[in-house]
């Protein structure tokens, strides 16, 4: 099975699978916040992936009960998370030899925005209810229900690493960063997460979506900044190719 991973967001389940297309710029409303921006340093990114490749290293016999410091870490991650309520920034998408890039909104509950810049126009919009896609190059749009991505658990209104997930896997570093591999305990076998904390403050700056096959998606967030007034049109995607009248 071949997924198109736009923003690695989609799983392999079989509502991810209908949205696909057979291929695969955010507008800054709000200069003012460019001053604050933080920018997520190479040294950031390069403890990021060596937590990542410890994780992803480790055979699936060596998982362990979590320890009173692993627990430590998913609180960490928890409260950070459940703190995220409204962002935008950059980001970078690479699945084997492709690249993409873009920018991206964020509003918990629900809603976040991929706008992709290469390629260009290709746009990925979570409602609150569902996630939709249009491919202008194509003129194809699809949707699936929010619930059935990996985003569901991110963009939810309580993060909870205790309900409904299941971690496999936390790896720390002695730098503060931190991995946490996690999966949907309702469908363990549909794929993972790795998301990837750099420490000291704690911050998000990537995930790798693996799905069931063992292909993966591996996102990063190179510019992050809160921005707690979104509009609420960053949000909506009507079908493009719908003619008007059209039932």
């Amino acid at each position: 099975m071949h997924l198109h991973r736009s923003a690695g967001i989609w799983s392999g389940s079989r509502h991810a699978r209908a949205i696909h297309g057979p291929h695969d710029g955010m507008i800054n409303n709000h200069p003012e916040r460019e001053k604050t921006l933080m920018t997520v340093s190479r040294r950031a990114f390069a403890l990021g992936t060596a937590a990542i490749a410890a994780v992803a290293a480790m055979p699936a016999s060596a998982q362990a009960a979590l320890s009173a410091e692993d627990r430590a870490v998913l609180a960490q991650a928890q409260t950070y998370l459940q703190g995220l309520t409204s962002a935008q920034g950059n980001f970078v998408e690479t699945s084997g030899a492709q690249r993409r890039e873009g920018r991206f909104y964020l509003q918990r509950p629900g809603k976040m925005r991929f706008e992709y810049t290469n390629p260009a126009g290709l746009l990925v919009v979570s409602d609150g209810s569902n996630v939709k896609r249009y491919d202008p190059r194509l003129n194809v749009f699809r949707q699936v229900p929010l619930g059935a991505t990996p985003l569901s658990t991110f963009l939810a209104r309580n993060v909870r690493f205790d309900q409904g997930v299941r971690i496999d896997r936390v790896t720390r570093m002695d730098s503060g960063a931190f991995a946490i591999i996690a999966r949907d305990a309702r469908r363990p076998n549909e794929g993972s997460v790795i998301l990837s904390f750099a420490g000291n403050p704690v911050r998000l700056h990537e995930w790798t979506i693996r799905d069931a096959q063992g292909g993966s998606t591996r996102t990063q967030l190179t510019s992050l900044t809160p921005a707690p007034n979104l509009a609420a049109s960053l949000f909506q995607l009507r079908d493009p190719t719908r003619r008007p009248g059209r039932n």
